[in-house]
C-alpha cells in the first residue's frame, strides 16, 4: 500500500488553495493535504510536524517567499518548497530558488499531470540532497576524526622521537663508560697478572705449596677477568665503529689449529675430547687473522662452557671458490628454540640470573656477529634442547678493505681499490702455488 504523503499548500488564496487540491486529487496522490494562509502560521505547522512537501506562493498577506525561506533556514526546518508564482513572476522564482526552494511553477500551469510531476520530483531531489548533505557531515565528521587522530599521532611521534634521541644518548653514553672503565681496568688487571706471573718464576724465591697455589688463582682470575674486560671493550668499540679490521694473507689452518692448541686444556679439565678436522685446497685466504682467531676461541669457548661430557668437534672445508666454512659442533646443554633468537643480543644469555651457572658478559656471540657483518660473513646455528649445537661461520676467502678517494683530499666516501685488490691476488698467488694441497688435518 503507497504511503500517505503529507502536503502542506501555504495560500491565502481560497481558490488557489482548492486549484491545488483538487489537481493532486485527480492525479490520485495519496495524501494528507493541510492548508493555511500566512507565512506565521506556515512557520507553526513546519515547527510541529513534518512535511513530505510545501507548495508556497510567493505573495503572502504577512510576508513574502523569500522572507519565508530564510525564516526556515534560520530555524533549520528543512523541507522541499515549490514555489507557486503569478504571471511575470518568474525572475523572482529563480531568486526563491537561490534561497533554497526546490522547484517554482506558474500557478496558470497548475494541472493533474504536472503538480504531480512537480511533487514527486520535488521530494526526490530533496532526498537526493539530504543523503548528499548526510554523506558530507559524515565526511567533514571522518576528517576531523582524521585531523585528531593526525594531531595525536604527530605528538606520539615527537614524544618517539625524543625517547629516541634520549635512547641513542644514553647507549651513547653507556658505550663511552664501557669503553672508559674497561681501558682503566685493563692496566690495574695486566700488572696483576704480570706481577702473578713474576712470583711464579724460580728465579723470584720458591713458593709454598699453598702460598703457590693462591698465586695461581690470582693469575687464572686475572686473564679471566681481562679477558671479559677485552670482550666489553671490543664490543665498545664495535658499537662506536671504531674497530678497524687489519687484513693480511694468512694460513687459515695454522690459525685454527693453533687456537685448538689454546683451548685444548680448557677442554681436558672437563673430559672432553677437541677434534678438528681441515679440507681445504687452499688454506691461504685474506683477513684480519687476529679477528677469526678471535672468533674461533669465541666459539670454542662457548662450546666448552656449555658442555658437561662429550665432545667437541671443529671442521673447516671449502663451500664454494671464494667462500670458506667454519663449524663447531659440540654435545652440549643445547638451546631452546624460543631462546635461539635472542643469543646474538648484547649482553643476553639464556640464564639472565645472578646465580646461574655459566658465566660471561654475553658478549661473545654478538661480538663473533658484528666482525662477521664486516668481513662480509655470516653465521648460523642448529640446536637441540639437551642433545648439543652447532655453529657455522662463513667467511669470504678476501674481504674487501675500504680505502679512502685520492685526488685532491675533499672525497671523504670509501671506494675499494681495483688495483689493491689485484695485488691481493697476486701475493696469494704467490703464497699458494697453482697444485699446492693441504691435507686433512686433525690435532
Amino acid at each position: 500500500m503507497e504511503e500517505k504523503l503529507k502536503v502542506l499548500v501555504v495560500d491565502d488564496d481560497e481558490i488557489d488553495r482548492m486549484a491545488v487540491r483538487r489537481a493532486l486529487t485527480k492525479a490520485g496522490v495519496q495524501m494528507q493535504l493541510f492548508e493555511v494562509g500566512d507565512g506565521n502560521s506556515a512557520i507553526a505547522a513546519l515547527s510541529n510536524s513534518s512535511y513530505d512537501c510545501v507548495f508556497l506562493d510567493y505573495r503572502l498577506p504577512d510576508q513574502d517567499g523569500l522572507s519565508l525561506l530564510q525564516n526556515l533556514r534560520l530555524q533549520e526546518i528543512k523541507v522541499p518548497v515549490v514555489v507557486l508564482t503569478g504571471q511575470g513572476d518568474e525572475q523572482i522564482a529563480v531568486e526563491l530558488m537561490k534561497a533554497g526552494a526546490i522547484d517554482y511553477l506558474s500557478k496558470s500551469r497548475i494541472s493533474p499531470e504536472i503538480l504531480a510531476q512537480v511533487l514527486r520530483n520535488a521530494i526526490r531531489v530533496y532526498k537526493a540532497e539530504m543523503q548528499v548533505a548526510l554523506a558530507n557531515q559524515q565526511l567533514r565528521e571522518s576528517n576531523d576524526l582524521l585531523t585528531r587522530k593526525n594531531q595525536e599521532l604527530e605528538v606520539h611521534r615527537k614524544q618517539i622521537e625524543i625517547q629516541n634521541l634520549k635512547l641513542v644518548e644514553a647507549s651513547k653514553l653507556k658505550s663511552q663508560f664501557l669503553a672508559t672503565i674497561s681501558h682503566e681496568l685493563r692496566t690495574p688487571m695486566n700488572a696483576i697478572i704480570g706481577f702473578s706471573q713474576l712470583l711464579l718464576r724460580p728465579k723470584c724465591g720458591s713458593l709454598t705449596h699453598q702460598q703457590k697455589d693462591m698465586v695461581e688463582r690470582i693469575l687464572n682470575n686475572g686473564k679471566h677477568l681481562l679477558m671479559l674486560l677485552n670482550e666489553v671493550l671490543d664490543f665498545s668499540k664495535l658499537e662506536a665503529g671504531k674497530l678497524d679490521l687489519k687484513p693480511e694473507i694468512f694460513d687459515l689452518s695454522k690459525v685454527v689449529n693453533a687456537t685448538v692448541a689454546e683451548m685444548r686444556s680448557l677442554a681436558q679439565e672437563k673430559n672432553l675430547s677437541l677434534e678438528v678436522k681441515i679440507e681445504l685446497p687452499n688454506s691461504t685466504i685474506f683477513n684480519d687473522p687476529t679477528r677469526v682467531r678471535q672468533i674461533v676461541t669465541n666459539l670454542l669457548s662457548n662450546a666448552i662452557k656449555f658442555t658437561e661430557s662429550g665432545s667437541i668437534r671443529v671442521e673447516v672445508k671449502q663451500l664454494a671458490a671464494e667462500k670458506v666454512q667454519l663449524a663447531v659442533y659440540d654435545t652440549g646443554i643445547g638451546i631452546d628454540p624460543a631462546d635461539v633468537q635472542h643469543i646474538f643480543e648484547a649482553f643476553r644469555q639464556v640464564d639472565q640470573s645472578i646465580t646461574r651457572k655459566y658465566p660471561g658478559t654475553g658478549l661473545g656471540l654478538p661480538i663473533i656477529k658484528a666482525l662477521l657483518q664486516m668481513m662480509a660473513g655470516t653465521i648460523s646455528v642448529e640446536s637441540r634442547l639437551g642433545e648439543g649445537s652447532v655453529f657455522q661461520i662463513e667467511i669470504p676467502r678476501q674481504i674487501l678493505v675500504p680505502a679512502r678517494q685520492s685526488g685532491d683530499g675533499k672525497g671523504t666516501g670509501l671506494t675499494y681499490s681495483t688495483s689493491t685488490n689485484i695485488w691481493r691476488q697476486q701475493e696469494m698467488a704467490r703464497f699458494a702455488p697453482e697444485g699446492t694441497q693441504r691435507n686433512s688435518r686433525e690435532v
